[in-house]
């Protein structure tokens, strides 16, 4: 891994980087991957690689992520991490343990940090927006945490272009800290609202993106050409099958595989290059399960993406009208 070179990105308009890459644990640690020295071994190889971005959730495998990421996070040097995890989704059948509520955020962190064992978080997001909380609130909640010192900037995740314009009006008009970072899907196969709706108003208001799902849930990786995999996630997730598995995403993926071919690389790398210089990105997430896939990943970096790449990649898998 030694001949890759990290690249680090401002995340928006603040001081702080992070790499070009992450590293995030949905539907994999705590959930497929549950062996504590697997989870460490592929965190540490990310870490020794550049990767200082570390993205987890309370909602993946209901908090058993964080708790086995906090594991392997916690003896690398805290001052060189950035590590993130969200709030929002119900996490019990308590009627008040969901959403963005004051009461919901400030119970919620205090989970998050004492299953990671950490005292801070350098990103929290609001893992979608709450239509039953006045956004005020939630943005008073999340200033209170920085004030508190539990966290150092807050985000939005898959929240639209006009939300995350009218909560940063919000914020500045209360002088309050306005969102730093959305945490959007993007991939050839879901670039529309991305490229036309997300990224202009994160950009216009300074805040940084970092990606989910670069590869589609391995659509794009080719895996899924010939069936569908029993150890693969669209075999337990019949929805990322009906999302993505469609024949005219399988004919897509079969001819960007000319492409990828054509400049010495896999689908995957080819993919990844292309999400990690869309305009606005800070970092994309991935998520690996062995280290041959981190590997072959974190290849992407070599990877150039010139004009006439992209105009071939852009015919294969064309940005709709705008949403």
């Amino acid at each position: 891994m030694s001949e890759i070179e990290m690249q680090y990105r401002n995340l928006g308009a603040c001081g702080t980087k992070v790499s070009a890459f992450g590293l995030g644990g949905w539907t994999t640690y705590g959930d497929s991957v549950t062996d504590d020295s697997t989870v460490a071994t592929l965190i540490n190889a990310a870490f020794d690689a550049g990767v200082n971005f570390f993205d987890s959730a309370d909602i993946y495998a209901r908090g058993a992520c964080e708790t086995i990421m906090g594991k392997a996070l916690r003896k690398l040097p805290r001052h060189e991490l950035v590590i993130s995890s969200k709030v929002f989704w119900p996490m019990s059948e308590d009627v008040n343990d969901h959403g963005l509520s004051r009461k919901h955020i400030m119970e919620s962190i205090d989970k998050t940090l004492q299953r990671m064992g950490l005292d801070y978080l350098d990103l929290y997001f609001c893992h979608r927006f709450d239509e039953e909380t006045p956004i005020e609130e939630t943005l008073r909640a999340m200033d209170d945490l920085i004030h508190q010192g539990k966290v150092l900037y807050w985000g939005t995740s898959e929240w639209t272009g006009e939300q995350i314009r009218n909560v940063s009006e919000l914020a500045r008009n209360r002088n309050l800290y306005s969102p730093q970072v959305e945490q959007p899907q993007l991939n050839l196969i879901e670039r529309t609202k991305f490229e036309t709706n997300v990224s202009p108003a994160a950009q216009e208001c300074g805040m940084g993106l970092v990606t989910w799902s670069p590869l589609g849930s391995g659509m794009l990786t080719g895996k899924y050409d010939d069936g569908i995999p029993k150890d693969s996630r669209m075999a337990t997730l019949d929805w990322l099958q009906e999302q993505f598995r469609t024949e005219q995403n399988l004919a897509r993926v079969k001819a960007l595989k000319t492409v990828a071919d054509e400049i010495g690389c896999t689908r995957a790398q080819l993919a990844l290059a292309w999400a990690v210089t869309e305009p606005g990105v800070s970092s994309v997430i991935l998520g690996a399960t062995k280290l041959e896939q981190l590997n072959d990943n974190l290849g992407a970096l070599k990877i150039e993406i010139t004009d006439d790449i992209r105009a071939q990649i852009d015919k294969i898998f064309p940005c709709s009208e705008a949403v």
